[in-house]
């Protein structure tokens, strides 16, 4: 009798157990807003974050999404069409926070206030084409949350060097200084030079290599970047349903400029078209020269469809 009252009283005086993790409430904070919390709280050495919330409920959040790249692989065509969905809340410029020191430097706060203000429901995305072949890249992402989901839009590399070089050259235009031609750029000592910068952008297996270290390629959704171009509205079909938004986007958003030369977009009545600096006109290059670019593609590009279990119609 006497060890039975003494574990009664031992039940009684014995504190409660206190979860590690508070229940969740289903009136409380979203999950996107939660987690942007306790990742906040791990990367901010003092915690003096401050969260930006509108009136209106809307706030500035990390982004869910991130499109990657490539570089003159069609990202901004696809930040736009994929704008056209109600859910998405797209960041107008691009952050350059994981490539660029100074700005990495800055914490996770300073990427926030870079983002657009959203609703709880919405999914922000960002877009910078050149975190897909910056090698720290990655690896930072990954340690901001192993949970994005990633797009990547390519191109046949060919074009995707005589885009880069198009770029480049019209940017030196407008500022009325001299560029090289292009075969002055493509040629070395008689040979391709496959030490030009945009031919190494193009090398998509290495970048995509780098990448799959840290995210499994489920998480990583590859856009046909030319089949964007000529047919729009199944490509992002396809994106609609990785990130897991309703269906939204319809063939009747898109409608080809003929004087453009390229699709442009129908929201609501109000009709959009990409910067006149889009689908310009790229260089003309000597035959035989692009076939020598074609052909060192060939074996890279083939790597690249092993390593994602993939093809695309590309020379």
């Amino acid at each position: 009798m006497a060890a039975f009252l003494l574990g009664a009283v031992l039940l009684i005086v014995q504190p409660q157990i206190v979860p590690s993790r508070p229940a969740i409430n289903s009136n409380a904070e979203t999950s996107s807003q939660s987690v942007q919390r306790e990742l906040l709280k791990k990367t901010s050495q003092k915690n003096d974050f401050k969260e930006s919330i509108h009136s209106n409920g809307s706030c500035q959040q990390l982004p869910q999404t991130i499109i990657i790249g490539v570089r003159k692989g069609g990202t901004r065509a696809l930040l736009e069409m994929l704008s056209l969905h109600p859910d998405i809340a797209a960041a107008e410029s691009e952050v350059h926070f994981f490539d660029w020191e100074d700005h990495y430097r800055n914490g996770l706060q300073w990427y926030i206030n870079q983002m657009p203000f959203s609703y709880p429901h919405q999914i922000t995305v960002e877009k910078t084409p050149a975190y897909f072949t910056s090698p720290k890249v990655p690896e930072r992402v990954y340690n901001m949350n192993q949970s994005m989901r990633l797009l990547l839009i390519l191109r046949d590399p060919s074009e995707r060097v005589l885009s880069d070089y198009t770029q480049v050259f019209y940017n030196h235009m407008q500022k009325h200084k001299p560029y090289p031609s292009i075969e002055q750029f493509l040629i070395k000592n008689g040979e391709l030079n496959v030490d030009y910068k945009a031919i190494n952008r193009s090398l998509y297996y290495v970048h995509m290599q780098n990448w799959l270290k840290y995210f499994p390629l489920d998480h990583i959704h590859i856009v046909d970047g030319d089949k964007l171009i000529k047919d729009p509205f199944p490509e992002i079909e396809k994106v609609e349903r990785f990130l897991k938004l309703s269906p939204q986007i319809n063939a009747s958003n898109f409608y080809f400029n003929k004087t453009k030369g390229f699709y442009c977009l129908r929201d609501s009545g109000r009709e959009r078209c990409l910067h006149e600096s889009k689908g310009r006109a790229h260089p003309q290059v000597d035959t035989r020269l692009l076939e020598k670019l074609q052909e060192y593609f060939h074996e890279p590009n083939k790597k690249f469809f092993e390593l994602v279990g993939r093809t695309f119609d590309w020379h």
